[in-house]
């Protein structure tokens, strides 16, 4: 190369002084590019990170760990590495000096003493009074966690077991090794089917190496040429396109397998084993840094280390410019860069497989197998599809749907109680108390208030005191009937939440959080929004329960001891009776009360809208009739239970099998529609339609489909009003897409018959701003009766 002696202008400062402080002759700096990037300048960023999952630390030119910063890598791109780990070496000597180095440490047990003491102490094996571990886990147990959540319902199946033996035994090594390639094989393929491609070819593949350099071998072939004694374990691999011969650059992944990885140590790893696995790593760190083609985004290695029963996980990484080359004796300078230089993370040993020879796939140890190859498919595929926290994210919908699931069966119902006997098939009756007692969703155990009790509560802005004068059922939570001994005219609704202390061990205190903290936070967004309607509850109060006794809280905020101290309390106007006790009791609704019923209903929904609030949880329960005592209409109907409320896109609505729209029982999420087609399926229930006992979401979803392609929804509205049936077949025309619901004109046709009146009464609004009636003059009927002028 024409004038090699000076330094190149694109050489890193770093490495310029690098080879100046070494003596070396200066190469030009390569440039590296991934598959489908042209440009020879492609500048290369340090590490990557994907919105909910975190990438692994990378390492600076300087040689120094860091967390890498954030970069929008697109998924299944691999246009970003980290240049440390892609190191290429800068000079002749020093590129020479690390392939001699690839062929000189070949000895395990020489590199082992050398590094063993440094091992003994870092583990305290020879401590019996300090069984701390010093070397660090790779993967904290909440990223466990994450993961376990995120791999719910997603197979993985070993077909070959793990053969079971007290002792390790020669004769059953032909059996292991086949089930460890098979279990690898079934990491790998589970791992690329769930995060990056469902379909398609498989670009990885299982093969065994006897030592570092050594050709590979399947199973098979080490079996029949007698080479299976002397395997090393097994790798996980990249395809190389049509070339079948493979390379230790492509290896992702080592899993070593050993006939005891503990050989006694109680506390984890034995000093043997961990020195094995930095052995391997160091030897695929080097065949990574001398591959002119390698596109690894990351500095370190996973190395699994198995056994027949136990395995875990070595991280090994590091930066190689810091590896003195020149020295006599290889195996002592590779181990001083190991003590000085290197990232050593050591997990713990756990269970990988039972007696039976089945993976404990939903354990700790295997679940840190996963995350290790997680990862490792990571550094020569990039970011994943699908991040490990947004398939985790799921997981409350899944707790739902076994919510409704375990509701059915104990009730028998998804919503609205039925029994069979005398009654007619879908007649709603009231259930009594020792039967509501015997049901799966027994009332709430928290704190129970009795009649006449004298309730204090204490927010912002100092105590207030309520007196209790019912008991009220509001869905599936007991609220009270309450006055203000501040004003007591008015009947107010008290919510009494859980405990804090409650929140996890039952699906009642879960149900009593969404009733009273989630509900308090949905109304005060209304409130600040300046959202007010008289079809809308109204919050009074909100706070905490003061107890009778000392209090020995520490903090305003904090709390005591007392079981009550801290219970959050949730206080609102009106209080009314839910639709499904009236209909219980008195029967299908008149055609008056079926169109004031969704007049009011459909006011209330598009107040709501008008704050981004959708209400998610539309059904019998939810929905009260309040007596107004007014010399015009006596009643008035108001969708309360907010607490489920759809503020933004990662919330889940409710799911009620009878109830819920169908875009909410199939996506797990709302779409504009959802509210008025759940609304839909409450008048057809108001006005005598029979609401057949669902007993999945499959079931419900068939009888939706059956209703509206038979129109036997349209057909009980009509019935009942010709603008019932016309607004059904508008909802129908828009279940399911991304079209908002033209409220303004509904109501307005909706008023003229109820009220008589051509103005109408859109929504009487306590305190209407500009910008909400801007909104009323927007949307059009897009797509359902816009011929109909009642």
């Amino acid at each position: 190369m024409q004038g090699a002696t000076q330094t190149p202008t694109n050489t890193p400062p770093s490495l310029q002084q690098h080879c100046r402080r070494n003596g070396m002759v200066e190469e030009s700096w390569f440039h590296l590019s991934s598959p489908g990037i042209d440009s020879p300048d492609f500048t290369m960023k340090l590490g990557f990170q994907q919105k909910g999952l975190d990438s692994s630390s990378g390492q600076s030119l300087d040689g120094s760990f860091r967390r890498s910063s954030k970069s929008g890598v697109s998924p299944d791109r691999r246009s970003e590495f980290s240049t440390s780990s892609r190191y290429i070496p800068n000079s002749r000597r020093l590129f020479k000096g690390l392939k001699d180095y690839a062929k000189k440490l070949v000895d395990i047990e020489s590199f082992s003493h050398y590094l063993e003491d440094w091992i003994l102490e870092k583990t305290c094996a020879n401590n019996s009074t300090d069984r701390k571990q010093l070397f660090k886990s790779p993967f904290p147990t909440d990223e466990l966690r994450k993961l376990d959540y995120a791999l719910e319902g997603i197979l993985f199946q070993q077909l070959f077991r793990m053969p079971y033996s007290v002792y390790a035994s020669d004769d059953l090594k032909e059996d292991e090794y086949l089930a460890l390639e098979d279990f690898l094989h079934a990491i790998i393929d589970g791992l690329w089917r769930t995060f990056w491609h469902k379909n398609g070819p498989l670009p990885f593949f299982v093969s065994c190496p006897r030592y570092p350099g050594s050709k590979f071998y399947t199973v098979e072939n080490a079996i029949s040429k007698g080479r299976l004694g002397t395997l090393c374990g097994a790798a996980l691999v990249a395809k190389n396109g049509t070339d079948d011969h493979v390379k230790w650059d492509q290896v992702l992944e080592l899993a070593l397998f050993k006939s005891d990885i503990a050989e006694g140590n109680e506390l984890g790893f034995s000093s043997t084993s961990i020195c094995e696995a930095l052995f391997y790593g160091f030897h695929i760190l080097l065949s990574r840094s001398l591959s002119k083609s390698n596109t690894f985004s990351s500095d370190a290695v996973f190395l699994l280390v198995l056994d027949s029963k136990f395995g875990g996980v070595v991280k090994f990484g590091g930066d190689l410019t810091k590896l003195e080359v020149n020295s006599s004796n290889p195996y002592q300078s590779v181990a001083e860069w190991i003590k000085l230089h290197a990232e050593v993370n050591v997990s713990p040993v756990d269970r990988i497989w039972n007696k039976l020879g089945n993976p404990n796939w939903g354990d700790l140890g295997t679940l840190q197998l996963l995350l290790a190859t997680f990862y490792s498919i990571i550094q020569w595929k990039g970011p994943p599809r699908k991040s490990i926290a947004s398939l985790a994210a799921d997981h409350s919908l899944r707790l739902q749907k076994r919510w409704i699931e375990c509701r059915l069966i104990g009730n028998g119902n998804g919503s609205v109680h039925t029994r069979q006997g005398s009654y007619k098939q879908g007649e709603i009756v009231e259930l009594d108390c020792d039967e509501d007692q015997r049901s799966f969703r027994k009332q709430p155990t928290g704190l129970k208030l009795k009649r006449g009790e004298v309730m204090l509560l204490e927010d912002s802005q100092g105590q207030r005191g309520f007196r209790i004068q019912d008991t009220l059922v509001d869905g599936s939570c007991l609220s009270y009937g309450a006055i203000s001994l501040e004003n007591p005219g008015e009947v107010l609704t008290v919510y009494v939440g859980a405990h804090p202390s409650r929140l996890e061990p039952s699906w009642e205190d879960m149900s009593l959080w969404y009733q009273v903290q989630r509900q308090t936070k949905v109304l005060n967004i209304m409130k600040q929004q300046g959202i007010s309607s008289k079809y809308l509850p109204e919050m009074v109060a909100s706070g905490r329960i003061l107890h009778s006794g000392p209090c020995m809280k520490q903090s305003p905020a904090g709390r005591c001891d007392h079981p009550w101290c801290g219970t959050p309390i949730l206080v609102t106007y009106p209080v009314g009776e839910p639709l499904s006790s009236i209909v219980a009791r008195s029967g299908p609704f008149s055609s008056e009360e079926a169109l004031r019923c969704c007049r009011d209903c459909l006011s209330a929904l598009r107040s709501a809208v008008l704050a981004n609030i959708q209400h998610g949880d539309i059904c019998p329960e939810n929905i009260v009739r309040v007596d107004t005592n007014s010399s015009g209409s006596r009643f008035l109907y108001m969708p309360v239970s907010w607490g489920r409320a759809v503020l933004e896109d990662r919330d889940s609505p409710a799911m009620n099998l009878q109830f819920s729209s169908t875009h909410a029982l199939q996506q797990g999420k709302l779409c504009p529609a959802s509210d008025a087609e759940s609304l839909i399926y409450l008048l057809y229930f108001v006005c005598g339609g029979t609401m057949q006992q669902q007993d999945s979401i499959e079931s419900a979803l068939q009888w939706r489909e059956r209703c509206w392609a038979g129109r036997s929804i349209q057909q009980q509205l009509g019935e009942v009003s010709a603008l019932l049936k016309a607004f059904a077949d508008y909802v129908d025309s828009l279940c399911g897409t991304p079209y908002p619901v033209d409220y303004d004109i509904w109501l307005k046709r909706l008023n003229r018959v109820v009220d008589g009146s051509d103005r109408g009464k859109l929504i009487q609004e306590v305190a209407v701003t500009l910008k909400l009636e801007d909104g009323a003059e927007t949307s059009g009927t897009s797509g359902g009766c816009t011929s109909l002028s009642c």
